[in-house]
Formats: C-alpha cells, sequence, structure tokens
C-alpha cells in the first residue's frame, strides 16, 4: 500500500473505533440506572463500597432521605458523572471490538511470531489489570473507614459524588497498573535486559519497594489493604522469577547446543542469513494462500570471505 492508502486506512480503523467507544458510552449511560437482570445497575457498583453496612455510623442521613446516597452540589454534577462512569465501563466492555481495529491496521507489518508474541502480551496485560481492579473494589471500603473515621465526633461525612467516583476510578487504576509490574519484568527479561541472576540479587530490595509502594498507594492506614495488596504484588513478582529462571535455563540450554559459548573471539558466529516470509515460513516450506514466500538468500561463508 502507498502512504496516501495506509493513511486512508488509519482513518478508517480510527473512526471505526471512535464509533465502537461511542456505542460502548451509550450502553454505559443506561446501565448507570438500570439493573440488567442479576447483575447491578453500574450505579449501585460504584456505590457499593460507599454503602457498605461498616460505613454506615460514619455516613450522615438527612431528614426524609432513605437508603444510601451521594451529595450533588452543582447542577450538572450527575450527568457528568453518569457520563464518564458509563464511558469508562462501556469502553471497558467493547475493548476487544475497538483495540482489534488497531491490531487490524498493524498487523500486516508483523511477522507471524511477533503477532503471536502480542497477543500473548495483550491478554496477559487485561487479565491482570482486571485482577487488580477487582482487589482494588474489595479493599477500598476497608479505606474509606479509616479514612471516614479520622475525624471521630468532630466531623460528618457526606461525600459528593464527583469526589467519590475520582477516587474509586483512580483506585481501581493505580491496582490494576500495579498488578502489570510482574508482566514488564518477564518483558525485560525476554529482551535481554534483566536476566534472572540479577532479579534474584535484587529480590529483598524490590520485596521491600512492593510493600512501600502498597502503604502509598492504599488508601488508609488499615493494614488490610496494605498486605492484601503487598503480597499479591509480591506473588506475582516472584512468579515473574520464576518464569525468568526457566526462560534463562532454556536460553542457555539452546546457546550451548549451538555452541556459541565455545566461540573464540575472531571465530564467525553461526548466523542462520536465510530469510523467511511474513509467516515465519522458511524457503520450501508450504505457505499460507495469502503468504508470500521470500526467495532464498545465499548464506555467508565467513570461511570463504576471509
Amino acid at each position: 500500500m502507498s502512504l496516501k492508502e495506509h493513511l486512508y486506512e488509519l482513518r478508517h480503523r480510527l473512526g471505526m473505533a471512535m464509533l465502537i467507544i461511542a456505542i460502548g458510552a451509550i450502553f454505559g449511560w443506561i446501565w448507570f440506572g438500570v439493573r440488567l437482570g442479576p447483575i447491578p445497575s453500574l450505579g449501585e457498583i460504584m456505590t457499593g463500597p460507599y454503602c457498605q453496612p461498616d460505613l454506615a455510623p460514619y455516613r450522615v442521613q438527612f431528614p426524609g432521605e432513605q437508603g444510601c446516597k451521594l451529595l450533588q452540589t452543582e447542577p450538572f454534577e450527575v450527568f457528568m458523572i453518569r457520563l464518564k462512569v458509563g464511558a469508562a465501563a462501556g469502553s471497558v466492555l467493547l475493548s476487544p471490538l475497538w483495540l482489534y481495529q488497531f491490531w487490524a491496521f498493524i498487523t500486516p507489518g508483523l511477522y507471524a511470531k511477533e503477532r503471536k508474541f502480542a497477543r500473548t502480551f495483550v491478554s496477559f496485560a487485561a487479565v491482570l489489570f482486571a485482577a487488580g481492579a477487582v482487589l482494588a473494589y474489595w479493599v477500598v471500603p476497608q479505606g474509606l473507614q479509616v479514612l471516614i473515621s479520622f475525624g471521630g465526633d468532630n466531623f460528618i461525612t457526606a461525600l459528593t459524588g464527583e469526589k467519590y467516583i475520582s477516587f474509586i476510578i483512580t483506585m481501581l487504576f493505580i491496582f490494576g497498573v500495579s498488578f502489570e509490574l510482574p508482566l514488564v519484568v518477564v518483558m525485560l527479561n525476554r529482551a535481554g535486559v534483566v536476566s534472572y541472576e540479577t532479579l534474584a540479587k535484587w529480590r529483598r530490595g524490590l520485596l521491600m519497594g512492593l510493600f512501600v509502594f502498597a502503604a502509598v498507594a492504599t488508601p488508609g492506614t488499615d493494614p488490610i489493604s496494605m498486605v492484601a495488596l503487598a503480597l499479591a504484588l509480591s506473588l506475582l513478582f516472584e512468579m515473574a522469577i520464576q518464569i525468568a529462571r526457566v526462560h534463562d535455563r532454556r536460553k542457555a540450554r539452546i546457546r550451548a547446543a549451538e555452541g556459541w559459548d565455545a566461540l573464540d573471539d575472531n571465530e564467525a558466529a553461526p548466523f542462520d542469513y536465510t530469510p523467511s516470509d511474513a509467516d515465519g515460513n522458511m524457503p520450501g516450506e508450504k505457505t499460507s494462500d495469502n503468504a508470500i514466500a521470500s526467495e532464498p538468500a545465499k548464506r555467508v561463508n565467513y570461511d570463504d570471505a576471509t
């Protein structure tokens, strides 16, 4: 494709992605005030941590009001909250559809191994982010209870919708992103930036750093939320270290089998200069109908060259 055709393709993919996000925002707006069968409404899900029975003694109850409700202090406050939360929830639910548009744009420029690697990375990243968000939703009530109780009998609590929703979204984002740390460690190990020996040497310091990060990231000083996040990150980090260990051992066996470690400094490395096609097929192998096999290139004989 020419540059102009690539720009047209990019415009088309961006337009489709924006349309899908808009549809998700409309769905999220409706879901905010409507229950989907046994699934609570989005508004009930967001206010769930604040409406826990343990927080009832700290919440203010206005005369004539029943149930657990947030406070609106501006005319468009609830409208903007519903729009923001609905758009975020709809974008997350329909993320496979709009992410596919970007994937379809960059896929033609990737090899088969690179496409497989990218799919694996995105899949694990989504699962880890969701796990972190679920953990945040579980620890937020304990954090709120500690934060609200600081005032004692000198303050009453009537949280505004904007401040509370921003707090919840921030916690979900922080926990979700922090759960990506083990995946980053694995990626750096695969790229050869850090080795298992380095990670094992830094283990104690890194674990201490994870506990410090958990203490800063959690919403209160309660030990439950801090320990929950710290233990979860420590467990995931240890899993990443063991994955790096297996990868480095496998890499060392391959190097030994190919004779890389036994090479002299002046000896040519045993590179294979035969190119493969976009699907990773070598010349002479069966290719797919849409794949175009590359012509085999001549191997370079360094002994003859010297």
